[in-house]
């Protein structure tokens, strides 16, 4: 039977270059303002930055309880809050600055050079990954896993989605994550299912187990300290979301996965983008002579596990970002070369070509940093927090609390970082919380479920890196996980309003 192709959407690339020409636009819309920054110099004095100028202030608590910022003193010595916060009730208009098209072709320049250092990480992942695969452990050692787990590739999905969550629940796993599909796309693949699963797997595994952060400091720990609470406060909660959210999407994936490999004319890639082929240079067939791994495989492949697990425990226990994640990469590059005798000139050669596979993948990161840009530079991402925090506060509790999470959902888009997320609106939000009476930690919750929520799909987070990745539609990624994101605000919608029920 002939699946006739169904139109598809335009490239990442375009898809963002669209968003920030309609960001662009917003800026010619909506009325310009900014409420006043508060920043830590030093541990030695404040400063607050408006329109009007900067003003030095004591740095003592006195300081930020005047403020109306509900932020111990402590977090911002110790340096837990490193980014400016919105001082509460200071939203002023400002003369508009409309961002025209000189604007719209700096946004992805500007994008680039402010995230520069993930895309490097990035580029840095391409060589690792082709270097390791010109030695030929890749191959050997998925088809060694293949024939392992022959059989038993349900139980292998349930058991990767509960790791995957919890890597972004724990420590909000997000673009290292695409250094596991090289590996999981080959492996099911062979097993006659299509794509869609590991990119599943991986990525909605992580972005659910973000939803819930249950110790994730650049999102739960950040905005419980821009809120004035701690972050132990809702953990038993969020661990209970985690459970449940994470069951689902295993509940959902096992679902699809057994469809397609009944019938593979059911896979949505298959149907959407019409590609059953893996993306990667490593074909699997598990049928024939059992495979037998030698010592110098099993030693590269030590190195493949230890590489990551290093990159996880700097990054949970260290603070390791992307200069240390690069430099791991790159360490484990040459490490791999010398193990495999790889002449200089091979090594060379594979690592650039992986470079320059992810090249693709690097710049979207970029580009979707210049959605936030020409937002920030047109003075209009305030006015949107000021005005829907204006509108939520003159609802019930119940209402109050659901709006807050679609706001975080919708507001997800223009602020891609969790960390700038919460510093920019918990105070606001917070001090809107205390008027309605509603818990400090369920507006910490209603943030987590808005914005992780959002991160499935949203065109300026991490999808997209991870679409190039396994070379399948955002079309039929949204078709696929559309359901899943109905089930995730509903069950955030239900987890909120118990919680504001227990004071």
């Amino acid at each position: 039977m002939k699946i006739k192709k169904a139109k598809s959407l335009p490239n990442a690339l375009t898809l963002i270059m669209i968003v920030i020409v309609l960001a662009a636009i917003s800026t010619w819309l909506l009325p310009s303002g900014q409420y006043s920054k508060l920043s830590a110099l030093n541990n030695e004095s404040f400063e607050v930055n408006s329109s009007s100028g900067s003003q030095s202030l004591p740095f003592t608590q006195h300081t930020l309880d005047s403020l109306d910022i509900k932020i111990s003193l402590q977090k911002f010595s110790n340096g837990d809050i490193r980014k400016p916060v919105s001082v509460p009730g200071t939203y002023k208009k400002l003369q508009s600055n409309p961002q025209g098209f000189i604007a719209i072709l700096e946004a992805p320049v500007k994008g680039i050079m402010d995230s520069i250092d993930v895309a490097l990480f990035v580029l840095f992942i391409g060589g690792f990954m082709a270097v390791f695969n010109k030695t030929g452990a890749m191959f050997k050692g998925v088809k060694y896993i293949a024939q392992q787990m022959k059989g038993k590739e349900r139980k292998l999905i349930v058991i990767l989605v509960f790791v995957f969550s919890f890597f972004g629940g724990s420590y909000g796993m997000d673009v290292e994550s695409i250094v596991f599909y090289p590996v999981l796309v080959p492996l099911f693949l062979a097993e006659d299912y299509d794509a869609m699963v590991p990119l599943a797997i991986v990525f909605g595994g992580a972005a659910v187990g973000f939803i819930a952060s249950f110790t994730n400091p650049f999102s739960t720990i950040i905005a419980s300290n821009a809120a004035g609470i701690n972050w132990i406060d809702g953990l038993y909660g969020r661990l209970l979301f985690f459970v449940i959210a994470t069951s689902v999407l295993a509940w959902y994936i096992l679902r699809y996965a057994a469809k397609v490999k009944k019938d593979r004319t059911a896979s949505l890639v298959y149907k959407i983008d019409g590609i059953t082929e893996s993306p990667f240079e490593v074909a699997v067939h598990t049928e024939g002579e059992r495979m037998k791994l030698d010592i110098k495989t099993w030693l590269l492949l030590l190195i493949f596990v230890l590489t990551f697990s290093t990159m996880i425990t700097g990054i949970v226990f260290f603070n390791w970002w992307t200069k240390e994640m690069s430099s791991l990469f790159f360490g484990a590059t040459i490490l791999v070369g010398f193990l495999d005798r790889m002449g200089e000139k091979v090594f060379v050669a594979e690592f650039l070509k992986g470079a320059e596979s992810l090249l693709g993948v690097a710049l979207i990161i970029g580009l979707a940093r210049g959605v936030t840009i020409v937002l920030n530079d047109g003075l209009v991402a305030d006015t949107i927090l000021f005005y829907a925090s204006n509108v939520v506060q003159h609802f019930p509790a119940i209402i109050f609390i659901i709006l807050v999470m679609l706001f975080f959902f919708f507001f997800a888009i223009p602020v891609s970082s969790s960390s700038g997320m919460a510093v920019l609106t918990m105070p606001i939000i917070g001090a809107l919380a205390i008027i309605v009476n509603i818990p400090g930690r369920e507006i910490v919750n209603a943030y987590l479920f808005g914005i992780g929520t959002m991160f499935l799909i949203s065109p300026t987070g991490s999808v997209f890196p991870a679409l190039m990745m396994v070379k399948i539609s955002y079309k039929a990624w949204l078709k696929f996980i559309t359901p899943m994101i109905i089930a995730m605000l509903a069950l955030g919608a239900i987890f909120l309003i118990i919680g504001i029920n227990f004071k």
